[in-house]
């Protein structure tokens, strides 16, 4: 089988999902460094919100760029969607994002349910990147001689 004329296009999602799984970790390390620092009630490191806040707002376009990105190349290619279980953990993935974005925004301490929302939709966005990486593995094989 020949690979698609769209190779350009999975170059660029294979190297956003590497980065968003990057983001991913780096975010759980300055996460939990967050806490940490919370609950033995020492003061944390200059700039670290704002590292999280940005490595964040990062993760954010990449993982928009992963969702348009297999949309256009998957409706390009095959001229119509859902040929796996892929498109539902992407979905899956682009919905915990999203969710914890929004969490992450709300977190103040008027809104104490916020922090333990934010901590529990990445926890959850671990197994759905495991899910979209085990099922764009197996797509991956598809082309690959």
């Amino acid at each position: 089988m020949n690979l698609p004329s769209f190779l350009w296009l999975w170059k660029i999602a294979a190297w956003s999902m590497g980065c968003s799984i990057f983001a991913y970790l780096v975010l759980a390390v300055t996460g939990g460094w967050m806490l940490y620092s919370r609950k033995s009630k020492q003061p944390r490191p200059n700039g670290l919100r704002t590292l999280h806040y940005v490595l964040g707002g990062g993760m954010v376009g990449l993982v928009l760029t992963l969702l348009t990105i297999g949309l256009v190349g998957t409706f390009g290619y095959y001229g119509s969607l859902g040929h796996s279980i892929h498109l539902a953990a992407g979905l899956i993935v682009v919905s915990l994002v999203l969710g914890s974005a929004w969490s992450a925004t709300q977190i103040n301490p008027k809104n104490s349910w916020a922090r333990s929302l934010h901590i529990s939709l990445n926890i959850g966005l671990f197994f759905a990147f495991t899910a979209v990486s085990l099922s764009g593995w197996v797509i991956v094989q598809k082309y690959l001689p």
